[in-house]
């Protein structure tokens, strides 16, 4: 299947994908759960449970790094390569083409890190930048971006199998949730990497 006909058809799923996001639960003394699971403690997140993988850089595991953003994959978008996907979140952040370019090259701590050498704060308009053009946060079009990339991102044959090797529900209890904060919410990437697991377990 080429990059096109995988873009729709992934476009097509998701259109019918019903996305039902766990709920997480704090008591009074800080700790978190989710599915009656412990998953914040003093000592920290918890990666994986039976009932769901916890996704991030930090937490213990494999299945939680290798879900995360900021984990080095090499793959194509539009005509750029990006080392992960998190180049592409902080990329945005920056109005120059040129700059983001680079930014673009990122992975890893290095790449959340970065970002406090963009000039423009985005926060402050709601705008985000592709290759110089201003983008709504908060719209269709910047949804359809961010599809786009999370496609190009899954034709690396290791981001596709890690996926696919997912059998949980895909949690980020660390995600933000308000969209005027972050430029990927814990919903949103949370949909985003469930639907895909699905996507892809029906495309063996």
């Amino acid at each position: 299947m080429s990059f096109e006909e995988e873009l729709k058809d992934f476009k097509e799923f998701k259109k019918n994908y019903n996305f039902n996001q766990l709920e997480i639960v704090e008591d009074e003394s800080g700790n978190l759960y989710c599915e009656g699971i412990l998953l914040r403690d003093e000592k920290g997140y918890v990666g994986e449970s039976e009932k769901w993988i916890n996704a991030g850089y930090g937490n213990h595991g494999t299945l939680p790094k290798l879900l995360s953003n900021l984990f080095l994959y090499e793959f194509g978008f539009r005509g750029f390569k990006f080392n992960s996907l998190e180049g592409f979140f902080q990329g945005i952040k920056f109005k120059d083409k040129d700059v983001q370019k680079e930014v673009f090259k990122y992975s890893g701590i290095p790449a959340v890190s970065i970002k406090a050498a963009s000039d423009y704060n985005w926060q402050e308009t709601g705008m985000i930048y592709w290759q110089g053009e201003p983008i709504k946060r908060d719209s269709k079009e910047y949804d359809e971006l961010v599809t786009e990339l999370y496609v190009s991102a899954i034709q690396n044959y290791f981001y596709r199998n890690a996926l696919k090797n997912c059998k949980l529900p895909i949690i980020h209890a660390i995600g933000e949730n308000d969209k005027e904060k972050t430029v990927y919410t814990r919903y949103e990437f949370e949909e985003m990497l469930n639907c895909l697991r699905e996507y892809l377990a029906e495309r063996k």
